[in-house]
């Protein structure tokens, strides 16, 4: 293990980022925070180690609240809906929370409150008034994202009072130009109110201390870098609370209208979970956070490096009764087909949706965010890659090992795992190798290097692969019979040492292998033995581990990115400026009638172009419209339309066109007509 350094570890404390619930989980979460520590989890339990692996929806904050504006529906609703979308996709996806809580129950809300007022009680807050936007017409204060205006930074006329989309700059509200509040639209007022503060600054010296000292060599270089700079520019007190109704009521008599800030009650939603686990197991949630022989260890994403390395530890520290995460292995973004993934925008794959959509498939994703975690740097997720990963590795190599065995097995010897023989150089050479792989793959699992970790996995099948190559048992079989015993009898214990190894990674896949050779689950130490399939077992009609995903199914995916990209692009699209302003007297003489197309068809040679005869109750008239790329001319006859009467005729491709039919121009580009909802008599005047 890592430092602290050769203390007995008696328990592991793992904990998982809390997905805020107002959306569903997406492959960035996944690769980022929840694989790989499952993936630890389910290693340390192989080895019989005391885990308890936490997760939880976080349910308050800002987010949520927008969302229940925007649907028209209370919090409680949003959350209601998201945290069961959340918990049964991982419960689908094979995570193995010990408990998976919410930070709206009771218990959590008891935990927070106690915890906060344990440091209110010590003085361990500041008490401080300031200036915070508030909205007159809302009667509230207005949190960073109920605050809209344009970033000093790229000029973005949409950024909020936290942070700019666009170009990613942390702002503050009071560093918009032209704020306005996102519930009125109104400008907002500056106005003071008072808070409760963590003075960070107190604990810079001995965070420096910890991490910086105690953790130069053994954290990720993303992270440590992170806290470093934070650290060198000094940190700064940082407000627990704020003003608004969603959230733990701050537990101050004649305190109303105020919240625990969410960075400050969600990590404590990792001590709720705990006590909830607690109540549930009957076991002592204290000692995996106050006991100095547990181990805790965060899984984040980057983004909550901070939270996770500064503000929790000094939450912990100010409390003064727990632990300190052994390491923080944050990982880095994950983005979609070459782009930034994004909830608001659509562009994510949701992993519900995924297991919708790639039934049994659960280990395929796993595997190809495992093989392509962002662990030192952003990684690209592309469904080409996720097509060639499973055809190429898990079909190609895995797969393909494990059904030769099989078959060949049920093919000469009716399924009965044979009997080894006398073992030549090459069985002891790859039984050998084959023994080191629990160490190889354990050592990488505790270093956080799971992309390493998977490829020692993917070897292991190569190595199966390759000794069936170079024994070659369909030639053999003709003249030494129990030669191929003893070569089936290496490749079934390869076999099963890799349903062994799998289980963190691929745990669907694993299962399935075991009951193929008809044995139970194992632990780790295991992988170390020789025998773990008896001759004479009978082993069951083989079946495929893995199947190929065909390239109809990820030009489906690729498609519904595109259409998500386009709808995008139109919401996104600017409605055109103002033209110069006219008098009345200019649009007074526009004659503008309602008519009705009696004929059309396509101007010869061009692509744009209909000839149409309206009757627009004075006259039957010819006019040509560049609308043919829109409407097909069986389609448009007898719709009334808006035509400009007076227009001085032109022609068009020889053609004299007598007016002007009115079009509006939508988001996507394409022309609509602009006429009367309903039908009224040809000649009407649009005024």
């Amino acid at each position: 293990m890592t430092t602290e350094q050769n203390k007995e570890i008696k328990r592991y404390t793992i904990t998982s980022a809390l997905p805020y619930a107002n959306g569903p989980i997406h492959i960035g979460h996944l690769a980022g925070v929840y694989i790989p520590a499952d993936i630890y989890a389910r290693y340390l339990r192989s080895n019989h180690k005391d885990v308890l692996f936490i997760g939880g929806s976080d349910e308050h904050g800002v987010p949520i609240t927008i969302k229940a504006k925007k649907e028209g529906i209370t919090p409680q609703d949003v959350v209601d809906k998201y945290h069961y979308i959340i918990k049964k996709s991982f419960e689908d996806l094979g995570i193995s929370f010990d408990v998976y809580s919410r930070t709206s129950a009771p218990i959590h809300h008891e935990t927070a409150s106690d915890f906060f007022k344990k440091l209110y009680d010590n003085d361990k807050f500041i008490e401080k008034t300031a200036e915070q936007y508030y909205d007159a017409d809302a009667k509230q204060f207005l949190a960073d994202r109920y605050i809209t205006g344009t970033c000093p930074h790229c000029s973005y006329e949409k950024a909020y009072g936290d942070q700019c989309e666009s170009c990613g700059t942390s702002l503050s509200a009071t560093d918009l130009i032209n704020p306005k509040s996102a519930l009125t639209g109104n400008v907002p007022m500056l106005k003071e109110t008072k808070h409760w503060y963590l003075p960070l600054n107190e604990y810079e010296e001995w965070l420096s201390e910890w991490i910086l000292k105690g953790h130069k060599h053994d954290w990720r270089p993303t992270v440590y870098g992170q806290v470093k700079s934070w650290i060198d520019q000094g940190l700064h007190p940082r407000a627990v609370t704020r003003d608004l109704d969603w959230g733990v009521k701050v537990p101050i008599e004649g305190v109303d209208g105020k919240v625990l800030y969410v960075w400050f009650d969600a990590p404590i939603g990792y001590i709720s979970a705990s006590r909830e686990w607690s109540q549930k197991t009957g076991k002592d949630w204290k000692p995996y956070w106050k006991d100095d022989s547990s181990q805790m260890v965060h899984f984040i994403g980057k983004d909550n490096i901070v939270f996770h390395c500064i503000i929790f530890p000094s939450m912990l520290k100010a409390e003064g009764s727990y632990i300190m995460p052994e390491n923080v292995p944050a990982n880095e973004f994950l983005n979609l087909e070459n782009d930034k993934i994004s909830t608001s925008r659509n562009w994510a794959v949701w992993l519900h949706e995924y297991l919708e959509e790639f039934p049994g498939k659960q280990d395929v994703l796993r595997y190809v965010l495992t093989a392509n975690a962002p662990e030192a740097k952003d990684n690209n997720f592309t469904w080409k890659d996720f097509q060639a990963k499973n055809n190429n590795e898990l079909v190609a190599i895995f797969g393909n090992f494990v059904n030769r065995t099989l078959v060949l097995t049920q093919k000469y010897f009716n399924g009965i795992v044979p009997e080894a023989h006398q073992l030549t150089e090459i069985d002891k050479e790859t039984l050998k190798e084959m023994n080191t792989f629990s160490d190889r793959i354990g050592e990488k699992i505790q270093k956080y290097k799971f992309r390493e970790a998977i490829n020692e996995l993917m070897n292991l099948a190569r190595l199966g692969n390759k000794y069936l190559t170079e024994t070659e048992p369909w030639k053999v079989f003709k003249t030494d019979v129990e030669r191929v015993e003893t070569i089936l009898y290496v490749s079934i214990q390869i076999s099963a040492t890799l349903a062994i190894l799998s289980e963190p990674f691929l745990p669907f896949t694993s299962e399935k292998l075991l009951a193929m050779l008809n044995i139970s689950k194992m632990d780790w130490e295991m992988a170390k033995k020789n025998d773990l399939v008896n001759s004479g077992i009978q082993l069951p009609k083989p079946d495929l581990l893995f199947a190929k995903i065909e390239d109809k199914e990820v030009d489906a995916q690729v498609q519904k990115l595109l259409d998500t990209k386009k709808a995008n692009e139109v919401s996104e699209k600017k409605v055109a400026p103002l033209k110069d302003n006219i008098q009345f007297e200019d649009f007074a003489k526009m004659d503008i009638r309602v008519g009705t197309i009696l004929e059309a068809e396509k101007v010869a040679k061009t692509k744009k172009l209909l000839k149409l005869l309206i009757d627009t109750g004075i006259d039957k008239r010819t006019v040509v419209s560049g609308i043919a790329e829109y409407y097909s001319p069986d389609e448009i006859i007898g719709k009334q339309v808006s035509v400009l009467a007076n227009l001085s005729p032109k022609k068009l491709r020889g053609i004299e066109s007598q007016g002007m039919i009115l079009m509006a121009e939508d988001a996507d580009g394409r022309l609509r007509f602009v006429a009367p909802d309903v039908s009224i008599q040809n000649g009407s005047l649009i005024k």
